[in-house]
């Protein structure tokens, strides 16, 4: 990784407050060797969560799984300060791992607003997994917030099954000055279309003391609203589940001891909230695990030198690697062939900011070029569409990108 301390992050941001940051060109040192497109397929990384799903017999059991694929989903995002490459337009990414049963096929659909869609497949044949994503990010002042509109479906074929849901908000804290951190927060609801069941999930977020950092809590109801599983944990590390009798009467007990503690620590004074940075969270103590509750999900250890290389998981740091031959087989348009991006992991910044200038100069002059033909972009393996389960518009995957007929792909790089 390499030191972002010389850089005067205020001098760029200073011009931006409250504005859309995806007009902005932002100098390469904020970000990481990644395109946003490899950052979706991070959602895969705990797969094994879906494969499970499809497994259940029992719908509760099928979401409980589900509601742990979707909090696995964004946990590759603790600690990840550095901001992804914005996927240039006809940008793909493939990834095929047949280890974890899935192959996988992205694609930047549009430019301003950046749209990325993706679509993914069980290489048994048992799930299809899809969306599009479109990061709205503002700026305010200390943080940067990224609310990732868009909808995400998954289809679990051998129950005739389609699940929907939208994930958290996510925040970066002390841009300018201080040490960054990361949070998540709002509420994901995960709708089974088929049974009516639902997953309310809240991403709580951080709280005076940083008591509420990184928690989840939340439930599933039967389509009558009656509550049938509790769940909590937290997004960065673990999420466990329970019957709602026994939650309920742990939580009564807590507050009990709650109210007692409380009556002490009223005499403490509050901290005034005019702080110059936002101060960092203690992380507490690890999740407190309610007597009776059964796991759903933990996250896996980070290699150790995650913290070197940029904090990222063993899953993510094989997501570029170009192996011997693969070049032959990717589209010309795939992020592993990209430059700039290459240019920042092998180390040489200096290239790595001239290409990424050189391509982004590229795009624009490819848009000045349609504008005069007054010609539209085609995009090559999404359609614009809404989704079949929601209604709510969406990019929906065409088919045929694993035959490999490249022969159309625009030259983006």
């Amino acid at each position: 990784m390499f030191t972002r301390s010389d850089f005067s992050v205020w001098s760029i941001l200073k011009k931006c407050i409250g504005l859309e940051l995806s007009k902005i060109t932002m100098p390469i040192a904020f970000n990481e060797p990644l395109s946003f497109l490899q950052r979706i397929t991070e959602y895969m990384e705990h797969v094994y969560l879906v494969h499970k799903a499809s497994c259940q017999p029992q719908p509760l059991e099928r979401m409980q799984s589900v509601a742990a694929f979707a909090v696995s989903a964004v946990a590759s995002q603790w600690e990840r300060t550095g901001k992804p490459f914005n996927p240039l337009l006809g940008e793909t990414y493939e990834l095929t791992r047949e280890d974890l049963g899935f192959r996988f096929i992205s694609e930047q659909v549009s430019h301003h607003p950046p749209i990325s869609a993706f679509y993914s497949e069980g290489l048994h044949q048992d799930f299809l997994f899809h969306g599009s994503i479109y990061p709205k990010l503002k700026f305010w002042g200390k943080s940067v917030e990224a609310e990732p509109r868009g909808t995400i479906t998954l289809e679990l074929l051998k129950h005739n099954e389609a699940y929907t849901w939208t994930n958290p908000t996510c925040c970066v804290h002390n841009v300018i000055i201080g040490k960054l951190w990361i949070e998540q927060y709002g509420t994901v609801e995960i709708v089974n279309h088929r049974t009516g069941d639902k997953c309310v999930l809240h991403f709580k977020p951080c709280g005076l003391f940083g008591k509420e950092l990184h928690k989840v809590e939340g439930y599933i109801q039967d389509k009558n609203k009656k509550k049938l599983f509790m769940i909590y944990g937290k997004w960065t590390e673990c999420l466990w589940g329970l019957d709602p009798a026994a939650y309920e009467s742990f939580k009564k007990q807590e507050r009990r001891t709650d109210t007692l503690r409380k009556t002490k620590l009223d005499d403490c004074p509050e901290k005034a909230d005019g702080d110059v940075v936002d101060a960092v969270p203690e992380a507490q103590e690890t999740v407190q695990v309610i007597p009776g509750s059964k796991l759903l999900w933990r996250v896996n250890t980070r290699p150790p030198n995650s913290a070197q290389m940029y904090n990222f998981t063993s899953f993510t740091v094989s997501l570029n690697e170009l192996e011997t031959g693969m070049e032959k087989i990717l589209a010309p348009t795939d992020c592993r062939l990209r430059p700039d991006i290459r240019g920042m992991e092998n180390g040489n910044m200096d290239l790595a900011s001239q290409e990424k200038e050189r391509l982004e100069e590229k795009q624009r002059e490819a848009r000045r070029e349609r504008a005069r033909e007054e010609a539209e972009w085609q995009t090559r393996w999404f359609h614009r569409g809404s989704n079949p389960y929601t209604g709510t518009p969406d990019w929906l995957y065409v088919g045929g990108y694993f035959e490999r007929d490249f022969s159309g792909c625009p030259d983006i790089y």
